[in-house]
Protein backbone atom coordinates (compact mmCIF):
# COMPACT_ATOMS: atom_id res chain seq x y z
CA UNK A 1 0.00 0.00 0.00
CA UNK A 2 1.21 3.51 -1.06
CA UNK A 3 -0.42 6.61 0.33
CA UNK A 4 0.61 10.42 -1.27
CA UNK A 5 -1.71 13.28 -0.14
CA UNK A 6 -5.46 12.68 -1.57
CA UNK A 7 -4.17 9.49 -3.58
CA UNK A 8 -3.85 6.15 -1.83
CA UNK A 9 -2.54 2.61 -3.73
CA UNK A 10 -3.83 -0.44 -2.33
CA UNK A 11 -3.11 -4.14 -3.37
CA UNK A 12 -5.97 -6.45 -3.40
CA UNK A 13 -5.92 -10.26 -4.17
CA UNK A 14 -2.10 -9.67 -5.40
CA UNK A 15 -3.44 -9.16 -8.94
CA UNK A 16 -5.48 -5.88 -8.47
CA UNK A 17 -4.27 -2.41 -8.08
CA UNK A 18 -7.35 -0.26 -6.49
CA UNK A 19 -6.02 3.31 -7.17
CA UNK A 20 -8.15 5.68 -4.95
CA UNK A 21 -8.64 9.05 -5.22
CA UNK A 22 -10.16 11.39 -2.07
CA UNK A 23 -10.46 14.97 -1.27
CA UNK A 24 -10.36 17.82 -3.34
CA UNK A 25 -7.85 18.23 -6.36
CA UNK A 26 -6.68 21.22 -7.67
CA UNK A 27 -4.15 22.46 -10.25
CA UNK A 28 -2.84 25.46 -7.39
CA UNK A 29 -1.75 22.54 -4.76
CA UNK A 30 0.37 20.77 -7.03
CA UNK A 31 0.25 17.45 -9.13
CA UNK A 32 1.12 13.38 -7.59
CA UNK A 33 4.22 12.02 -8.82
CA UNK A 34 3.52 9.22 -11.07
CA UNK A 35 6.72 7.95 -9.94
CA UNK A 36 5.07 6.29 -6.83
CA UNK A 37 2.30 5.07 -9.21
CA UNK A 38 5.47 3.32 -11.45
CA UNK A 39 6.62 1.43 -8.99
CA UNK A 40 3.46 0.47 -7.54
CA UNK A 41 1.98 -0.91 -11.10
CA UNK A 42 5.63 -2.74 -11.30
CA UNK A 43 6.44 -3.92 -8.11
CA UNK A 44 6.60 -7.68 -8.10
CA UNK A 45 4.10 -9.41 -8.40
CA UNK A 46 3.17 -7.39 -11.37
CA UNK A 47 -0.86 -6.58 -11.26
CA UNK A 48 -2.97 -7.81 -13.83
CA UNK A 49 -5.48 -4.99 -13.44
CA UNK A 50 -5.76 -1.48 -12.24
CA UNK A 51 -8.59 0.10 -11.08
CA UNK A 52 -9.93 3.62 -9.73
CA UNK A 53 -11.94 4.24 -6.74
CA UNK A 54 -13.40 7.98 -6.72
CA UNK A 55 -15.96 7.57 -3.90
CA UNK A 56 -14.59 9.58 -1.76
CA UNK A 57 -13.68 12.69 -4.30
CA UNK A 58 -14.92 15.48 -2.58
CA UNK A 59 -13.53 18.15 -5.80
CA UNK A 60 -11.36 18.35 -8.78
CA UNK A 61 -10.67 20.42 -12.04
CA UNK A 62 -8.14 19.07 -14.91
CA UNK A 63 -5.29 17.44 -12.72
CA UNK A 64 -8.20 14.79 -12.19
CA UNK A 65 -8.10 14.05 -15.82
CA UNK A 66 -4.06 14.84 -16.44
CA UNK A 67 -3.86 12.40 -13.56
CA UNK A 68 -5.82 9.19 -14.90
CA UNK A 69 -4.49 9.63 -18.09
CA UNK A 70 -0.86 9.64 -17.16
CA UNK A 71 -2.00 6.29 -15.20
CA UNK A 72 -3.29 4.71 -18.62
CA UNK A 73 -0.36 5.87 -20.78
CA UNK A 74 2.19 4.16 -18.17
CA UNK A 75 -0.24 0.69 -18.09
CA UNK A 76 -0.81 0.70 -21.86
CA UNK A 77 3.36 0.76 -22.22
CA UNK A 78 3.52 -1.93 -19.82
CA UNK A 79 0.43 -4.23 -20.99
CA UNK A 80 -1.92 -3.79 -18.19
CA UNK A 81 -5.75 -3.19 -18.50
CA UNK A 82 -7.72 -0.19 -17.10
CA UNK A 83 -10.79 -0.23 -15.48
CA UNK A 84 -12.43 2.89 -15.74
CA UNK A 85 -16.38 1.56 -14.90
CA UNK A 86 -16.14 3.14 -11.59
CA UNK A 87 -15.48 6.68 -12.31
CA UNK A 88 -18.05 9.51 -12.51
CA UNK A 89 -20.29 9.28 -15.75
CA UNK A 90 -18.50 13.11 -16.66
CA UNK A 91 -15.23 12.50 -15.53
CA UNK A 92 -15.10 9.08 -17.67
CA UNK A 93 -16.33 10.60 -21.17
CA UNK A 94 -13.58 13.78 -20.19
CA UNK A 95 -10.92 11.23 -20.57
CA UNK A 96 -11.89 9.51 -23.37
CA UNK A 97 -11.93 12.69 -25.11
CA UNK A 98 -8.66 13.68 -24.00
CA UNK A 99 -7.31 10.84 -25.53
CA UNK A 100 -9.60 10.65 -28.61
CA UNK A 101 -6.82 13.01 -30.55
CA UNK A 102 -3.28 12.19 -29.67
CA UNK A 103 -0.77 14.68 -29.28
CA UNK A 104 0.79 15.63 -32.67
CA UNK A 105 5.03 15.20 -32.21
CA UNK A 106 6.78 18.34 -32.68
CA UNK A 107 3.45 20.32 -32.10
CA UNK A 108 4.88 21.33 -28.56
CA UNK A 109 7.09 24.70 -29.26
CA UNK A 110 10.98 23.79 -27.82
CA UNK A 111 12.41 26.57 -26.85
CA UNK A 112 15.63 27.19 -28.44
CA UNK A 113 17.84 30.13 -27.50
CA UNK A 114 18.95 32.32 -30.03
CA UNK A 115 22.37 33.56 -30.97
CA UNK A 116 23.43 37.13 -29.54
CA UNK A 117 24.06 38.51 -33.26
CA UNK A 118 20.50 37.10 -34.24
CA UNK A 119 18.95 38.93 -31.92
CA UNK A 120 20.27 42.06 -31.89
CA UNK A 121 19.79 41.66 -36.05
CA UNK A 122 16.06 41.38 -35.32
CA UNK A 123 16.06 44.38 -33.05
CA UNK A 124 17.73 46.23 -35.28
CA UNK A 125 15.41 44.76 -38.12
CA UNK A 126 12.34 46.15 -35.35
CA UNK A 127 13.67 49.12 -35.21
CA UNK A 128 14.16 50.15 -38.94
CA UNK A 129 10.81 48.60 -39.49
CA UNK A 130 9.25 50.75 -36.54
CA UNK A 131 11.00 53.98 -37.55
CA UNK A 132 9.91 53.56 -41.22
CA UNK A 133 6.15 52.76 -40.03
CA UNK A 134 6.27 56.57 -37.90
CA UNK A 135 8.13 58.49 -40.93
CA UNK A 136 4.67 56.94 -42.96
CA UNK A 137 2.58 58.20 -40.56
CA UNK A 138 3.89 61.27 -39.80
CA UNK A 139 3.62 61.87 -43.93
CA UNK A 140 0.04 60.83 -44.12
CA UNK A 141 -0.63 63.23 -41.31
CA UNK A 142 1.26 66.07 -43.07
CA UNK A 143 -0.90 65.33 -45.79
CA UNK A 144 -3.84 65.20 -44.51
CA UNK A 145 -3.01 68.76 -42.81
CA UNK A 146 -2.29 69.77 -46.27
CA UNK A 147 -5.78 69.63 -47.88
CA UNK A 148 -7.43 70.80 -44.45
CA UNK A 149 -10.82 71.90 -46.14
CA UNK A 150 -11.16 68.36 -48.03
CA UNK A 151 -10.70 66.40 -44.77
CA UNK A 152 -13.34 64.07 -44.00
CA UNK A 153 -14.12 63.85 -40.46
CA UNK A 154 -17.97 64.35 -37.94
CA UNK A 155 -17.75 67.25 -36.32
CA UNK A 156 -20.03 65.92 -33.33
CA UNK A 157 -16.64 63.87 -33.10
CA UNK A 158 -14.51 66.66 -32.86
CA UNK A 159 -16.49 68.72 -30.19
CA UNK A 160 -16.90 65.34 -28.06
CA UNK A 161 -12.28 65.26 -28.03
CA UNK A 162 -12.93 68.85 -27.56
CA UNK A 163 -14.98 68.24 -24.24
CA UNK A 164 -13.06 65.05 -23.32
CA UNK A 165 -9.79 66.61 -23.54
CA UNK A 166 -10.57 70.20 -22.18
CA UNK A 167 -13.22 70.74 -19.57
CA UNK A 168 -12.93 67.20 -18.48
CA UNK A 169 -9.51 67.66 -17.76
CA UNK A 170 -9.77 70.66 -16.01
CA UNK A 171 -9.54 68.56 -12.06
CA UNK A 172 -6.39 66.78 -11.95
CA UNK A 173 -4.88 69.82 -13.97
CA UNK A 174 -5.62 72.31 -10.95
CA UNK A 175 -5.21 69.54 -8.54
CA UNK A 176 -1.13 69.11 -10.34
CA UNK A 177 -0.80 72.80 -10.74
CA UNK A 178 -1.78 73.62 -7.82
CA UNK A 179 0.30 71.57 -5.92
CA UNK A 180 3.61 72.19 -8.42
CA UNK A 181 3.28 76.18 -7.60
CA UNK A 182 3.12 75.73 -3.61
CA UNK A 183 5.99 73.18 -4.01
CA UNK A 184 8.14 75.93 -5.97
CA UNK A 185 6.93 78.54 -3.76
CA UNK A 186 7.86 76.59 -0.75
CA UNK A 187 11.49 75.74 -1.97
CA UNK A 188 12.58 79.28 -2.69
CA UNK A 189 11.26 80.87 0.57
CA UNK A 190 13.30 78.39 1.88
CA UNK A 191 16.33 79.52 0.38
CA UNK A 192 15.13 83.21 -0.18
CA UNK A 193 14.45 83.69 3.34
CA UNK A 194 18.27 83.28 4.58
CA UNK A 195 18.78 86.41 2.40
CA UNK A 196 16.07 88.56 3.67
CA UNK A 197 14.83 88.21 -0.48
CA UNK A 198 11.28 86.89 0.42
CA UNK A 199 9.42 88.76 -2.11
CA UNK A 200 11.20 87.15 -5.23
CA UNK A 201 9.39 83.99 -4.26
CA UNK A 202 6.55 85.60 -6.54
CA UNK A 203 9.24 86.15 -9.22
CA UNK A 204 10.42 82.75 -8.71
CA UNK A 205 7.29 80.98 -9.37
CA UNK A 206 6.02 83.07 -11.52
CA UNK A 207 8.78 82.84 -14.25
CA UNK A 208 9.14 79.16 -13.61
CA UNK A 209 5.75 78.18 -14.16
CA UNK A 210 4.68 80.69 -17.10
CA UNK A 211 7.95 79.93 -18.68
CA UNK A 212 8.59 76.34 -18.29
CA UNK A 213 6.84 74.18 -15.83
CA UNK A 214 3.12 75.18 -16.58
CA UNK A 215 3.22 73.93 -19.76
CA UNK A 216 5.68 70.73 -19.47
CA UNK A 217 3.35 70.02 -16.38
CA UNK A 218 0.09 69.98 -18.45
CA UNK A 219 1.59 68.22 -21.34
CA UNK A 220 2.73 64.90 -19.08
CA UNK A 221 -0.24 64.97 -17.08
CA UNK A 222 -2.74 65.01 -20.93
CA UNK A 223 0.15 62.24 -21.90
CA UNK A 224 -0.90 59.66 -19.18
CA UNK A 225 -4.70 61.08 -19.56
CA UNK A 226 -5.40 61.65 -22.93
CA UNK A 227 -2.33 59.80 -24.79
CA UNK A 228 -3.20 56.73 -23.40
CA UNK A 229 -7.21 57.18 -23.79
CA UNK A 230 -6.19 57.56 -27.69
CA UNK A 231 -3.78 54.93 -27.78
CA UNK A 232 -6.30 52.66 -26.06
CA UNK A 233 -9.18 53.62 -28.30
CA UNK A 234 -7.68 53.14 -31.58
CA UNK A 235 -5.97 49.65 -30.40
CA UNK A 236 -9.55 48.62 -29.28
CA UNK A 237 -10.78 49.47 -33.03
CA UNK A 238 -7.59 47.79 -34.31
CA UNK A 239 -8.31 44.50 -32.07
CA UNK A 240 -12.00 44.79 -32.98
CA UNK A 241 -10.92 45.53 -36.68
CA UNK A 242 -13.27 48.27 -37.27
CA UNK A 243 -9.97 49.99 -38.87
CA UNK A 244 -9.69 47.83 -41.35
CA UNK A 245 -13.51 48.52 -42.12
CA UNK A 246 -12.73 52.12 -42.12
CA UNK A 247 -10.22 51.25 -44.95
CA UNK A 248 -12.57 49.14 -46.90
CA UNK A 249 -15.42 51.69 -47.13
CA UNK A 250 -12.65 54.73 -48.28
CA UNK A 251 -11.98 56.29 -45.13
CA UNK A 252 -8.38 56.65 -43.90
CA UNK A 253 -7.61 56.23 -40.10
CA UNK A 254 -5.67 59.22 -40.27
CA UNK A 255 -8.84 61.39 -42.02
CA UNK A 256 -11.42 60.15 -39.85
CA UNK A 257 -9.75 58.97 -36.48
CA UNK A 258 -6.34 60.90 -36.17
CA UNK A 259 -7.13 64.57 -37.57
CA UNK A 260 -10.08 65.11 -34.93
CA UNK A 261 -7.79 63.98 -32.58
CA UNK A 262 -4.84 66.11 -32.80
CA UNK A 263 -7.33 69.27 -33.71
CA UNK A 264 -9.01 68.75 -30.46
CA UNK A 265 -5.50 68.81 -28.50
CA UNK A 266 -3.78 71.24 -30.20
CA UNK A 267 -6.98 73.55 -29.35
CA UNK A 268 -7.54 72.94 -26.06
CA UNK A 269 -3.64 72.74 -24.91
CA UNK A 270 -2.66 76.54 -24.90
CA UNK A 271 -6.38 76.91 -23.32
CA UNK A 272 -5.20 74.39 -20.21
CA UNK A 273 -1.63 75.60 -20.34
CA UNK A 274 -3.01 79.49 -19.02
CA UNK A 275 -4.94 77.71 -17.15
CA UNK A 276 -2.47 76.30 -15.27
CA UNK A 277 -0.35 78.85 -15.25
CA UNK A 278 -2.88 80.94 -13.05
CA UNK A 279 -3.78 77.70 -10.97
CA UNK A 280 0.33 77.12 -10.23
CA UNK A 281 0.68 81.10 -9.31
CA UNK A 282 -2.48 81.04 -6.71
CA UNK A 283 -0.39 77.73 -5.35
CA UNK A 284 3.07 79.97 -5.07
CA UNK A 285 0.26 82.51 -3.66
CA UNK A 286 -0.54 80.56 -1.06
CA UNK A 287 2.83 80.26 0.38
CA UNK A 288 4.16 83.53 0.28
CA UNK A 289 0.91 84.82 1.89
CA UNK A 290 0.51 82.01 4.65
CA UNK A 291 4.28 81.78 5.35
CA UNK A 292 6.23 84.79 3.81
CA UNK A 293 3.35 86.93 5.63
CA UNK A 294 3.54 88.70 1.82
CA UNK A 295 0.44 90.74 1.29
CA UNK A 296 -2.12 88.97 -1.58
CA UNK A 297 -1.69 92.37 -3.33
CA UNK A 298 2.14 92.82 -3.21
CA UNK A 299 2.63 88.71 -4.69
CA UNK A 300 0.63 89.45 -7.02
CA UNK A 301 1.98 93.22 -8.35
CA UNK A 302 5.64 91.55 -8.01
CA UNK A 303 4.30 88.45 -10.11
CA UNK A 304 3.10 90.95 -12.63
CA UNK A 305 6.29 93.08 -12.84
CA UNK A 306 8.65 89.54 -13.19
CA UNK A 307 6.47 87.95 -15.49
CA UNK A 308 6.35 89.13 -19.60
CA UNK A 309 4.69 88.71 -22.66
CA UNK A 310 7.31 86.84 -24.10
CA UNK A 311 7.25 84.14 -21.32
CA UNK A 312 3.40 83.78 -21.94
CA UNK A 313 3.36 83.16 -25.41
CA UNK A 314 6.98 80.80 -25.25
CA UNK A 315 5.09 79.11 -22.49
CA UNK A 316 1.45 79.13 -24.78
CA UNK A 317 3.73 77.66 -27.81
CA UNK A 318 5.53 75.07 -26.12
CA UNK A 319 2.26 73.92 -25.06
CA UNK A 320 0.53 73.63 -28.18
CA UNK A 321 3.57 71.38 -29.68
CA UNK A 322 3.38 69.15 -26.59
CA UNK A 323 -0.56 68.87 -27.70
CA UNK A 324 0.51 67.89 -31.44
CA UNK A 325 3.48 65.45 -29.71
CA UNK A 326 0.55 63.98 -27.45
CA UNK A 327 -1.91 63.48 -30.03
CA UNK A 328 0.49 61.77 -32.47
CA UNK A 329 2.38 59.53 -30.09
CA UNK A 330 -1.25 58.41 -28.65
CA UNK A 331 -2.83 57.85 -31.85
CA UNK A 332 0.48 56.24 -33.59
CA UNK A 333 1.14 53.69 -31.15
CA UNK A 334 -2.65 52.85 -31.69
CA UNK A 335 -2.61 52.13 -34.82
CA UNK A 336 0.75 50.01 -34.73
CA UNK A 337 -1.37 47.42 -31.78
CA UNK A 338 -1.31 43.97 -32.03
CA UNK A 339 -4.85 41.95 -32.40
CA UNK A 340 -4.63 40.84 -29.18
CA UNK A 341 -6.66 42.24 -25.92
CA UNK A 342 -2.83 42.76 -24.01
CA UNK A 343 -1.80 44.58 -27.00
CA UNK A 344 -4.14 47.28 -26.41
CA UNK A 345 -2.46 47.65 -22.47
CA UNK A 346 1.12 47.68 -24.37
CA UNK A 347 -0.42 50.48 -26.57
CA UNK A 348 -1.48 52.33 -23.84
CA UNK A 349 1.51 51.99 -22.01
CA UNK A 350 3.61 52.69 -24.79
CA UNK A 351 1.80 56.06 -25.77
CA UNK A 352 2.76 57.45 -22.29
CA UNK A 353 6.33 56.87 -22.45
CA UNK A 354 6.40 58.03 -26.02
CA UNK A 355 4.62 61.14 -25.67
CA UNK A 356 6.65 61.83 -22.27
CA UNK A 357 9.94 61.34 -23.82
CA UNK A 358 8.95 63.48 -26.77
CA UNK A 359 7.66 66.27 -24.48
CA UNK A 360 10.85 66.55 -22.53
CA UNK A 361 13.03 66.29 -25.53
CA UNK A 362 11.35 68.98 -27.16
CA UNK A 363 11.86 70.81 -23.71
CA UNK A 364 15.52 70.67 -24.05
CA UNK A 365 15.35 71.81 -27.63
CA UNK A 366 13.21 74.62 -26.84
CA UNK A 367 15.68 75.48 -23.64
CA UNK A 368 18.65 75.78 -26.75
CA UNK A 369 16.47 77.66 -29.31
CA UNK A 370 15.40 80.86 -26.71
CA UNK A 371 19.02 80.69 -25.32
CA UNK A 372 20.08 81.73 -29.06
CA UNK A 373 17.39 83.87 -29.40
CA UNK A 374 17.91 85.76 -26.48
CA UNK A 375 14.74 85.10 -25.02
Amino acid sequence: MTEENNLLLVRERDSELVIRISGAWRLQDGLPSMDAVKKEIERPPHARLVLFDTRELAGWDSSVIWFLTKVSEVCREIGIPVDRGKLPKGLRRLVELAEAVPEKKGARREFVAMPFLERVGQSAIGAIASFTETLNFLGQISFTCLKLVKVRFRAVDLFLFIQQNGPQALPIVTLISFLVGIILGFIGAVQLRRFGAQIYVADLVGIAIVREMGAMMTGIIMAGRTGAAFAAQLGTMKVTQEIDAFTTIGLPAEEFLVFPRVIALVLMMPLLCLYADFIGILGGAAVGVGMLDISLTTYFRETMNAVSLTHLFGGLFKSTVYGVLIALSGCLRGLQCGKSSSAVGDAATSAVVTGIVAIVAACGVFAVVFYVLGI
